[in-house]
Order: C-alpha cells, then structure tokens, then sequence
C-alpha cells in the first residue's frame, strides 16, 4: 500500500553514516521506482487527457480530489499491469490497468474506493483489474467502511475473453456478501454497460450526471443489430431515464462537480457499517419547535391537494433534507432528514401526484427506502395521506398485489425504531401499508382531521347503502345522508384513538415536538428476528 509518492531528494553530506555508505545502486532503484510512479500516477500521457477532457468528463485522479478530503487518498497497487496476451493487447500494458482502488476519508470519515480510468484500455475490465477491485472490496467488508464505485468503462475486456466475466461474476458475489452490511454507492461518470451496469445495480445509491451517464445492457449498435431498433445512447440509458423512468438511479446531477459534492452530503448521513449509527450532528433546531405553519400547509378537506414536501421541510432539523429518487415515482416521497440531530428516514404519501395512491413504482420505491433504512439503522418517519392503491386494469395486470406485499414485506420485517404520522386520510390497503400500527409501528400518531376506514365516506355508502340510495325520492340527497352519518359515526377526530388504532391524536402544531420525542422514547428499541436463514420477500 502506498501513499503518494514522497521519496526525499538528493541526500545531503550531514546525513547519519549508514546512508553515507549506501550503495549508489540503491539510490538509483529509488529513481526507478520514482518514475514507475509518476507514470502511474499520471496516466496514458497529454493527449488521453485532453480526450477524456473534450468527452466532457474529469480524469480519474481529478474526481478523486473532489471526492475525498484532501491529501486523504492512499492507494493500492498502483503498479499492477495486466498479464494478457494476444490481439495486440500484450503491447499495451499501463501501470494501474485501468482502474485506481484505494482509502481515504470524507469529512474525516474513511471510504473505500475503486475509480475506473476511461483513458486506459477503455476503463475496460480483465482478469488483473478485477483482482484489484475483488482485493478492495474484501478490504472495505472487513474494515466496515462504505464503498463507492465511480465507473467510467467500456465493460469487459473482450481480448480476455471468459476471464473477464469470472471477474464481474466474483465482484457480484461481494456485492452481495456485503449488501446490508456497508454502504455501497455507485456514481456513474461515463459508460456502464453490460456487468458494470449490473454492478450498479447491486448497489445501495446510484448516483448519475446528465449528458455523460450511460447504463445498459447492451448498447445502441447491438439494440440495432439485434431488434432493429434505432435508438441513442441518451434515451436508452441516459441519467433521466435513470432517474425518472427505470428507478435505477437515486440522484441526478448535471455536472460531475456538484454529483461527487452530493456523494459526500449522502456519506455524512449514513453509518460507516450495519453495526454503528448514523452520525449525529448537535442541533441547532430546538427538538420542540412548534410548527404552526401546518395549520396552514394542509387543507382539512381530504380532496384537496398540497405539496407534502412543504411538510417535511416544516419539521426536519433547520427546513434541510434530501430527497432520494425525486423524478421516480412522485407519489410517494422519500427522503433523509435529521430530526434533533439525528438521521431519519422519512417515508410520505405525495397529495400533488396522484392524490398520493400508491402503484407499482412507488410501492417498489417506498420498499427499497425502507429495506436500505432498516439495514443501516437509520429511524422511519412514515408521514400518511393515503387513498389507498391505485385501482385500475393496468396496474392489476402488471401486479399491483406483488408490488404492494413488498411495501408491507418491508415494513413488517422492519427493527429499527419507527414512528407513523397521519395527517388526513388512510384508507384501505393503503393505511395498512404505510406502517400502520397493527403493522408493527412503534408509534402511531393522527392529526385530528384523520380519516382511518376501509375507503371515503362517499364510496363507503355507494356499497353499503346502494339499494336505499337508489329507491330514495332524492338519490343525492339521501347518499348525502348517509355518507354525513358515515364520516360522524367512523371519521371523527377521537375514533382512531378510541379503538387502539393510533396512540395518540396531536395538535399539528406540535408536530415535531411529538416526533423527537416518540423516536426518542424508542431509542433503545432491541428487536429479535426469528431464527431462519432468511426470510422470502415478494420479488
């Protein structure tokens, strides 16, 4: 393992006798290994820099700067070259083979890292590059630090034919040996086709740049050659179609500047492994905090729409959060906030989008989230507005009901401590889902406009009370009846709390003052999973 290169100069006459004596042929093996050194770590040469420049993308060793803390980096092997021989590859030999692994910290914090260098060999993986990442990724799982992957490659290297597949085949088993155990981000700056793509995929986070990012699993010529179908790069693995449509990137930057800035935003609110905490930060924001703004923020009336993200902003620690796969499926938010200086994950129906249902996407969405906040230790803050799940042929054909038991899987496997927040309506399915207390929430709260029923007063009395509406001399007036009769008997404020369903009803005011303090009451929350291999989540 070697930092950077810091060999002393020509030695001076006052030097201690020993090195008096030296062997002139040491001095120059030290040269030697100087200049082996500057070449590794300046790479191919002037022009493979300028064209890695004119892609519009940063080298290697320059994303590494503004990844890490500066002078942090320690590298390992930087020497390594490959071993392979034939068409023309035995005549190409760069010293880090393609890619630069190595430690360093962020924010004091170490992290592991593996950077593929596009401008040798493509980035392109064979059997020494990925003896090198195999060898960081053992490193990582055993120090228990996070790993970041910043790709930047062609794929596998075709000269080395089966052997680079066995490599992608031994960095997936550790991908997925460490998976739940450390965090692992993925932070695509350049091609990621075919097993780098999966790789990706494999990750916790995936963070994309615009105009730069691709990800696929085969790329437009082949598409073409084997479908017929013309398409570019861009739209079939571009960032936004990674951040709006496939759900596979969390995070979508325009540059690489502010993308390997968010990594290191993302890094200071997770634990560096599955055995320690999130990092706390002493608040600035008294944890009781009234918050009278939500008076305000949310219309009484359950059909009327709001932007919940106005609500999150409203309690978290000084109004900053950060949002986690904001073009995906916006009908359910997900985020990371600290709330009294501590790491939450807040899991919250979206009213602006589709009246905040739950479908497919963000049933898988809300899942994911959960999954990887229990693995991590991070508290669920479950903000509920819900009607419940989309009804409809489409998403039933697709499967709503698979979809949907991964949400429920999620929550009901979750330990760690979890609070849950109604803010108006639960309805149906969808209550249950979103950490209801017979769920397994440790703390059910309601505001008290809350609604909790198997559907809204309205649909309720079209099936109860069809056949009365319909004989009725005035069908409308009677189903307004009804439906009155129905919101006064079941939705009134103290109904939840009168059966057991919440444990208490609060003041919007107090919201966040109610919050930190039932996290807080389950702090110390210690909970046993049953004894089993593992369990069988829907897929």
């Amino acid at each position: 393992m070697t930092a950077v290169d810091d060999v002393r100069g020509p030695l001076a006459d006052d030097r201690p006798a020993r090195e008096r004596t030296a062997p002139p042929g040491i001095r120059q093996h030290v040269e030697r290994l100087r200049e082996v050194r500057r070449q590794a770590l300046d790479g191919p040469g002037e022009a493979a820099t300028r064209a890695q420049h004119e892609r519009g993308r940063l080298t290697v060793r320059e994303r590494l700067g503004l990844l890490l803390d500066e002078g942090s980096f320690q590298e390992l092997e930087p020497l390594r070259r490959h071993r392979a021989g034939g068409l023309g590859l035995e005549d190409e030999r760069p010293r880090t083979d393609g890619v630069v692994t190595g430690r360093g910290t962020v924010d004091g914090r170490p992290v592991f890292v593996r950077a593929h260098d596009f401008r040798c060999l493509g980035g392109s993986l064979g059997a020494a590059h990925a003896e090198k990442i195999h060898r960081l990724m053992d490193l990582a799982e055993a120090a228990g630090a996070p790993l970041v992957d910043i790709g930047d490659s062609a794929g596998a290297r075709i000269q080395e034919g089966a052997t680079a597949l066995a490599g992608y085949g031994g960095i997936f088993r550790r991908q997925v040996r460490s998976s739940g155990m450390i965090p692992q981000i993925s932070v695509v700056l350049g091609p990621c086709a075919g097993g780098a793509a999966y790789a990706s995929a494999l990750s916790d986070f995936v963070f994309a740049v615009r105009g730069v990012s691709r990800m696929y699993v085969t790329g437009p010529d082949v598409v073409r050659t084997v479908t017929g179908e013309e398409t570019t790069h861009e739209d079939l693995g571009g960032a936004d179609v990674h951040g709006r449509t496939s759900g596979l990137a969390h995070f979508v930057h325009d540059d690489e500047e502010s993308c390997l800035a968010a990594v290191r935003h993302l890094l200071s609110l997770l634990p560096a492994n599955n055995r320690e905490l999130p990092p706390r930060e002493e608040p600035f924001d008294p944890p009781g905090r009234r918050t009278p703004r939500l008076l305000d923020l949310v219309p009484a009336d359950p059909r009327r729409p709001y932007d919940m993200k106005a609500v999150i902003e409203e309690i978290a620690d000084d109004g900053d959060w950060l949002e986690v796969h904001a073009s995906w499926a916006a009908n359910v938010i997900c985020a990371l906030a600290r709330l009294d200086g501590d790491v939450v994950g807040v899991v919250a129906n979206q009213p602006s989008v589709l009246a905040g249902s739950l479908d497919i996407d963000a049933s898988d969405k809300a899942a994911r989230f959960v999954q990887t906040c229990d693995a991590f230790n991070i508290p669920l803050v479950t903000l509920v507005d819900v009607p419940g799940f989309l009804p409809g042929g489409g998403q039933e054909r697709r499967g709503i009901l698979r979809h949907g038991a991964k949400l429920l899987y999620a929550y009901c496997n979750a330990t760690v401590p979890r609070v849950s927040l109604i803010l108006r309506k639960a309805y149906g399915g969808g209550y249950i889902a979103m950490d209801s207390r017979s769920a397994g929430a440790g703390i059910a709260l309601a505001w008290p406009h809350n609604e909790i029923a198997a559907m809204g007063a309205g649909s309720a009395v079209d099936v109860v009370r069809r056949r009365e509406i319909e004989e009725a001399a005035d069908p409308a007036a009677a189903r307004a009846e009804f439906a009155k009769r129905y919101e006064q008997e079941l939705l009134h404020p103290c109904h939840a709390a009168e059966r057991g369903l919440v444990d208490d009803v609060i003041d919007p005011a107090a919201t966040r003052a109610a919050l930190t303090g039932a996290l807080e009451m389950l702090r110390t929350k210690h909970a046993r999973l049953p004894d089993r291999k593992h369990g069988n989540p829907p897929v």
